[in-house]
């Protein structure tokens, strides 16, 4: 967004509401929960910890004035995750607003230095930095198959899959994935219709756990009625950034292997 953002003061005790579940957990990794004084009620890890941190409402329906009353210093959101119009409101009285938007895996690292860096928890960023650098140097290194363009399923009622340009696209790209790409649409997260055409465009589907909670059931379902490869794969590996990215990586890695 351009905004250039200064470390806080040595002695300060910022307050932070994180509108993002993937950087409440990043948050908590850096060793800054005690700063949390808002979470949504999507931010579910790690939950020994943010069980205690507030619930300010979900990603798209914050509680604005629930949000003013704990007179946040610090905002961090995400321009896929969060409203603009919520977003614009809350800058209204948050001193310090933080958005984020990682589209690739590496992005993390940047991810990762910003908020040790506006926090003074350098250190701690730059250990993520390494474990995410070793698992990335290994995923490279897995042999990847040949490649194969896959139908990436968010949602049902109305069928809804990612474009090419998202984290989770760039994520399946790692191993050889190309994500199956909506026709006539720029938008993001598109709906779209079934059809032949589509099944024979496709060498498989990936139906994910999260947003929507596709299940084991609908994976023997759609084999049958398509004839294709169905893979039921886990939500938040594919499409957390922040701390969670580093075990993502892994996950990839199995992935490819299997």
């Amino acid at each position: 967004m351009g905004v250039e953002h200064r470390p806080i003061a040595p002695s300060s005790t910022p307050r932070i509401v994180s509108l993002v579940p993937s950087i409440t957990e990043l948050l908590c990794e850096l060793g800054l929960a005690p700063w949390l004084v808002g979470r949504t009620g999507f931010c579910v890890h790690p939950a020994d910890i943010v069980h205690n941190i507030p619930k300010i409402g979900g990603t798209k329906d914050v509680n604005i004035a629930k949000i003013r009353k704990l007179a946040p210093t610090h905002l961090i959101v995400n321009i896929d995750e969060n409203e603009k119009s919520s977003v614009d409101a809350l800058a209204q009285f948050v001193p310090h607003v933080i958005v984020t938007h990682p589209l690739t895996p590496r992005d993390n690292l940047a991810l990762f230095r910003l908020i040790g860096g506006i926090f003074r928890v350098e250190p701690a960023a730059e250990a993520l930095c390494a474990a995410f650098e070793q698992e990335y140097a290994a995923l490279r290194e897995t042999p990847k198959e040949s490649p194969q363009t896959m139908l990436y399923c968010i949602w049902k009622d109305p069928w809804m899959t990612v474009s090419r340009d998202t984290y989770i696209a760039n994520m399946m790209a790692e191993i050889g994935w190309q994500c199956w790409n909506a026709p006539g649409t720029t938008a993001r997260y598109p709906s779209f219709e079934w059809s032949d055409a589509l099944v024979q465009s496709i060498d498989g589907v990936l139906l994910s756990s999260e947003p929507y909670r596709f299940t084991e059931a609908h994976v023997d379902a759609m084999e049958k009625q398509i004839g294709k490869p169905v893979q039921l794969l886990d939500g938040e590996m594919m499409s957390w950034y922040g701390s969670r990215a580093i075990a993502g990586l892994r996950y990839l890695r199995a992935l490819g292997g299997s």
